[in-house]
C-alpha cells in the first residue's frame, strides 16, 4: 500500500485548526473572513463549513506546506495581536476578549512572550544548590510536575508517596469506567503533550499510563520512596528547615529535612463514607469507588449504589449490563452534557495532524480551552435581575438549562416520573457538570431503579429507606465522594509558634493565598490547595502548571537573594480571600438553593476558584515580594 500523500493526510484534520495553520504559515488574513461565519463554536461539530471551501482550504495548505517543506517559500512572522485576536476569535466561533492574548500567545510560544519555564536570573552557586532540598508530598500529576520543574533548576527532591505507584487519583480510582471528562488533548501537560491518545475523553488505565511513562522520562522515580505516608511536618524557625516524619508499609518510620515542603496531596484523595446506620453490618461486599475491588463479582447480582456524582455516573452504565439488579440511590441529581465525543476513538488522520502539521496540535488545545474552561464563565455569573433565580443565572445559563433538559427528555423517554427525578431544580453548574456517558438511557431499564426517598439504614442484605421500603442487595457501591474540606488530613501540619493547619483552618475552612501560600508556614506551597478547584471547566493540569511555575518564581527569589524563608503576609493572604468569597457571592457555587462539596457546612465555597483561567494565569505569571516576608 502506498504512503498517503500530504493531501490526503489532510482530510483527517478539523477545519478550524487547518484554518489557523494555514493562515499563520501564510500570513493570509483574507481567508479568516471566507470560513468565519460557518465556525459556529469551539467544538470541531460545530461548524457547516461547505464541502467546495473545505477542499479549498486543504488544496491550499497542502500547497503551502509543499513549498514550504521545499524552501521555495518561508513562513509568514509571527501574527501580530490584531491579526491573532482575529483568528482566536475565528477559531471558536466567539468573540475572545483581547486580555487572553498574552495567555494564547505564550501557551503557542509565539516570540515576544515570556518563557514557558522558569529560569535562574543569576545561576547560584553549586554548593547552594547541593544544600538547598525540597520534599514534595504526592507523586499524583502536580507532584511530578513539581519534581520535573526542580530538576530542571537543579534543585533536590525527594517524592514521598503513599502508594505503591505515581498517579495519585488515576492510580487510586479503577473503578469500571472511570475516565476522565476534560478533553484529553487540554488534560495534559503542556510540555509534555500526547499526540496518540486513543480517545477524545480517555479512561483510567491511558492516562495513568500517561503518567507512569512522565515519571520513567523525566527519571523521577530514583528520587520517590513509594509505599511512604507522611504523617506529619513541623517547621523549625531556628535552622529554617522542615521536619517530615512519614511511615513506611513495613511500619518503620522516616525522618527527612527540607528547606521547602510541597503538598501535593490535592482535595480528592480521602474517600468520604456515608453516615447511614447500618453501614457497618452489611453482609455483602461494599466499596468506596476509590477503593474498587476488582475481586468482587457483580455478575448476576443486586448492586445498591449510593451516590450519583462523578464515579457514580460512570459506574452505572459500565456494570448495568452483568447485575441483575441496579439500584440507585439519589440525594440529588446532578446536570450532565452531551458531547458525542465522549466514547469516540481519535481518528488516524487527527493523530496525524496532531503530531505533524505545524501549530496545528496548539490552536487544537486552544479550541478545548475555550470550549471547556472560559467560554462558559460569562454563565455561571448571577443576574441581580433575572426573574428566575432559582433555575438559571442569566440568559445564556438559561437557555443552557433548556438544551440540558431537552436532552435528558430525549433520553429517559415519555416517563414523567422519571424525568421529575433526573432534572435538577438548581441551575446548570451549581454542581459540577458531568458528562453524560448513557447515564440518563439507563435509567430507563428495567432492571434499574432511581429512588429519591432518603435511606433510613442499611441492614444486612437491603438498604431501607424512610417510608419502610426494602431494596434488596448482594453488593453496595458507595459513590459518595471524598473529604475535601478537610484538607491535607490525616497529616499533622506545623507551622510557627506550634500553630497547625487545623487550628487555622478548623475542619472544613481551609484558606490560601492563591491556593497555594498560608501566613505562619513559611516555605510551605499547596498544589490543587483551597478555591482551586475548577467547577466550570478547563484542565486541573492546566492549574497545577500555574502553581508550580508560581512555587518556582518564589524559590527562585529564595535562593538567589540568599534568603532562608519567605512567608506570605496575613494582609495580604486575607485581601485575597475577601476577594475570593466577594466573587464566588455572584457565581453559581454559592446558590442558596445547591448543598455541594464545594461549600463547608456554614456555606461558604472553600474547594472551587472563582476566577478566570486567565485570571489566574495572571495571578501566578509573576511573584511580588513585597507579599512576602523573608528571612
Amino acid at each position: 500500500m502506498s504512503k498517503p500523500s500530504l493531501r490526503e493526510q489532510l482530510e483527517g484534520a478539523d477545519i478550524a485548526p487547518l484554518l489557523m495553520v494555514y493562515v499563520q504559515l501564510s500570513g493570509d488574513r483574507a481567508e479568516l473572513a471566507r470560513y468565519r461565519s460557518f465556525i459556529q463554536g469551539p467544538w470541531g461539530w460545530m461548524e457547516n463549513v461547505p464541502e467546495a471551501l473545505k477542499t479549498r482550504l486543504r488544496d491550499r495548505a497542502a500547497a503551502l506546506l509543499d513549498d514550504l517543506s521545499a524552501g521555495r517559500l518561508q513562513a509568514a512572522p509571527a501574527p501580530g495581536p490584531d491579526l491573532l485576536s482575529e483568528m482566536v476569535s475565528t477559531c471558536v466561533g466567539q468573540a475572545v476578549p483581547g486580555d487572553y492574548l498574552p495567555l494564547i500567545a505564550h501557551e503557542m510560544g509565539l516570540g515576544g512572550t515570556p518563557p514557558i519555564e522558569v529560569d535562574w536570573r543569576v545561576r547560584p552557586a553549586t554548593q547552594t544548590l547541593k544544600e538547598f532540598h525540597v520534599v514534595v508530598i504526592g507523586a499524583g500529576e502536580s507532584g511530578l510536575a513539581t519534581a520535573i520543574k526542580l530538576a530542571r533548576l537543579g534543585i533536590g527532591y525527594t517524592i514521598l508517596e503513599k502508594n505503591k505507584a505515581v498517579g495519585g487519583t488515576w492510580f487510586e480510582n479503577r473503578y469500571p469506567g472511570c475516565g476522565v471528562d476534560t478533553p484529553n488533548h487540554f488534560y495534559q501537560y503542556s510540555f509534555e503533550p500526547n499526540h496518540q491518545w486513543s480517545r477524545y475523553f480517555s479512561p483510567r488505565d491511558e492516562l495513568w499510563r500517561y503518567l507512569e511513562g512522565v515519571a520513567d522520562r523525566y527519571q523521577l522515580r530514583p528520587n520517590i520512596r513509594f509505599n511512604t505516608e507522611v504523617t506529619e511536618a513541623s517547621w523549625d524557625d531556628a535552622s529554617a528547615r522542615w521536619r517530615v516524619l512519614a511511615r513506611a508499609a513495613d511500619g518503620s518510620t522516616l525522618t527527612l529535612q527540607a528547606n521547602a515542603l510541597v503538598c501535593a496531596v490535592g482535595q480528592l484523595n480521602r474517600p468520604r463514607l456515608p453516615n447511614i446506620a447500618g453501614l457497618e453490618r452489611f453482609a455483602g461486599p461494599a466499596m468506596h469507588t476509590a477503593r474498587w475491588d476488582d475481586t468482587v463479582s457483580l455478575e448476576g447480582r443486586r448492586v445498591a449504589m449510593i451516590g450519583t456524582g462523578a464515579s457514580g455516573m460512570q459506574v452505572g452504565p459500565s456494570i448495568v449490563d452483568r447485575v441483575a439488579r441496579l439500584s440507585i440511590f439519589q440525594r440529588s441529581p446532578h446536570w450532565a452534557v452531551h458531547n458525542p465525543l465522549y466514547h469516540a476513538k481519535v481518528e488516524p488522520g487527527k493523530k496525524w495532524a496532531l503530531a505533524n502539521l505545524p501549530h496545528y496540535a496548539n490552536w487544537y488545545r486552544f479550541q478545548l480551552f475555550w470550549a471547556s474552561g472560559d467560554g462558559l464563565y460569562r454563565s455561571l455569573q448571577v443576574d441581580p435581575s433575572w426573574p428566575t433565580p432559582d433555575r438559571s443565572l442569566n440568559a445564556e445559563n438559561h437557555a443552557m438549562r433548556e438544551r440540558l433538559i431537552e436532552h435528558i427528555r430525549a433520553e429517559v423517554g415519555n416517563d414523567p416520573t422519571l424525568l421529575a427525578k433526573a432534572v435538577p431544580d438548581y441551575p446548570p453548574y451549581g454542581k459540577r457538570m458531568l458528562r453524560d456517558n448513557g447515564w440518563f438511557r439507563m435509567l430507563r431499564r428495567d432492571t434499574v431503579d432511581l429512588i429519591t426517598e432518603p435511606i433510613d439504614r442499611i441492614e444486612p442484605d437491603a438498604v431501607v429507606t424512610n417510608n419502610g421500603q426494602r431494596h434488596p442487595a448482594d453488593v453496595l457501591v458507595l459513590a459518595t465522594g471524598f473529604q475535601a474540606d478537610r484538607l491535607t488530613w490525616p497529616m499533622r501540619i506545623e507551622g510557627r509558634a506550634g500553630r497547625t493547619l487545623r487550628d487555622c483552618w478548623g475542619d472544613d475552612d481551609p484558606r490560601a493565598y492563591l491556593g497555594i501560600t498560608v501566613p505562619g508556614f513559611p516555605n510551605f506551597f499547596l498544589m490543587y490547595g483551597p478555591n482551586t478547584n475548577l467547577a466550570h471547566g478547563g484542565s486541573a493540569i492546566f492549574h497545577s502548571e500555574c502553581q508550580v511555575r508560581f512555587t518556582m518564581l518564589a524559590l527562585r527569589e529564595l535562593i538567589e537573594t540568599g534568603r532562608r524563608s519567605l512567608d506570605v503576609k496575613p494582609q495580604v493572604h486575607d485581601a485575597f480571600n475577601e476577594r475570593v468569597d466577594a466573587l464566588h457571592a455572584r457565581m453559581v457555587w454559592a446558590h442558596r438553593g445547591v448543598g455541594s462539596w464545594y461549600k463547608n457546612r456554614r456555606g461558604r465555597v472553600f474547594a472551587t476558584s472563582p476566577w478566570r483561567l486567565l485570571d489566574y494565569w495572571n495571578f501566578t505569571r509573576v511573584i511580588d515580594p513585597d507579599d512576602y516576608v523573608f528571612n
